[in-house]
């Protein structure tokens, strides 16, 4: 894995790397990359069989991602999560670990928890520790 300075290097090597056109503030529709044809299949199918693994990570991401993209683009970027966790893997020789299928949620709703105090902080609001 040295030969890829960081996992975005990889990425973009096979293709699964998202795209970035941009003009004038909006983003325009693009194609993904030609990449490495047969670690693009290979993801992709990963992709697949990992969406319908039950309370995985990675069906999470999907579902929360299928409503706003599409389901071919949500694919491709849950085949994108999966590339940069082995690139993590097998570069720092750590094992593999499931965040599971509510770290999502949990995370947007601490996120939302902090954002809302902050709010309430800023019109003058004094707020305990529950």
């Amino acid at each position: 894995m040295d030969v890829f300075p960081s996992e975005h290097h990889l990425a973009s090597h096979s293709g699964m790397c998202p795209g970035n056109n941009e003009s004038a503030g909006k983003k325009k529709s693009s194609r993904t990359r030609q990449g490495n044809k047969h670690l693009k299949a290979t993801l992709a199918e990963l992709a697949w069989a990992a969406i319908h693994t039950k309370k995985s990570h990675y069906k999470a991401k999907y579902e929360s991602m299928v409503a706003r993209r599409g389901k071919k683009k949500a694919l491709i970027a849950v085949g994108h999560k999966i590339l940069c966790a082995v690139y993590h893997i097998l570069k720092n020789k750590e094992p593999f670990k499931e965040l599971g299928y509510e770290y999502l949620a949990e995370r947007k709703k601490k996120n939302r928890l902090e954002y809302l105090k902050r709010e309430l902080k800023d019109y003058g609001f004094k707020i305990e520790a529950a």
